[in-house]
């Protein structure tokens, strides 16, 4: 078996949701580009520096999530989900209720600041939703993910011959709904940081 994989040979490679993903991350790191110099050397808003701190990690764990994908580790590309949603919604989360940045300020401690799943009811609330999802059903599949609750038992379930079935310890290269899956809920967020970019910066133009 390969150990390493390259773009040339990655198991997944020609999957559609996995093209859009890197053609989603072209555009981030491009954006990314033309906009982050434009911050340096000059006054920031506690907005501003919040977004300069948070979007680089937000990318990071984006490539990070791409990396495991090519090397066939599907699971750990789950479990890292989580981190990107989180510095996702804060940005949002900030941008929509902008005074809640002294929270940040104050080094958005747990015992003060909002959980991912109160952001998501904050954030549907602001937009008035007719139908409102409740947030900690959104959070409860990462969160099973993160905290290896029983219900996590299916991100690494991989066959054993024509009627078994295990956990997988390392690379799972025969899963393919489990990498569309993972791509189509990590694109959406990776949108959010991009708009989250151009709404911190909105006074910068950008080429």
């Amino acid at each position: 078996m390969t150990v390493v994989f390259t773009p040339d040979n990655e198991p997944y490679l020609g999957r559609a949701l996995l093209f859009h993903f890197d053609q989603i991350i072209c555009s981030a790191m491009e954006q990314n580009a033309s906009t982050a110099p434009k911050s340096h050397d000059r006054a920031l808003t506690a907005h501003q520096r919040m977004a300069c701190q948070v979007i680089p990690q937000a990318l990071s764990i984006t490539l990070s999530i791409r990396e495991l994908i090519r090397q066939g580790y599907l699971f750990g590309g789950h479990v890292l989900l989580r981190a990107l949603v989180e510095r996702a919604a804060i940005l949002l989360y900030l941008h929509l209720y902008p005074d809640e940045i002294e929270r940040w300020n104050r080094g958005w401690h747990v015992s003060d600041a909002p959980s991912l799943a109160q952001m998501f009811d904050a954030i549907q609330a602001k937009w008035q939703r007719d139908r409102m999802v409740c947030g900690r059903d959104l959070t409860a599949p990462m969160n099973s993910l993160l905290h290896a609750k029983p219900d996590s038992a299916p991100w690494n379930l991989i066959p054993l011959g024509e009627t078994e079935v295990g956990h997988a310890v390392s690379k799972i290269l025969n899963r393919p709904d489990l990498c569309d899956e993972l791509c189509a809920d990590v694109i959406p967020w990776v949108a959010v940081v991009q708009a989250m970019m151009a709404a911190y910066f909105a006074d910068e133009k950008t080429d």
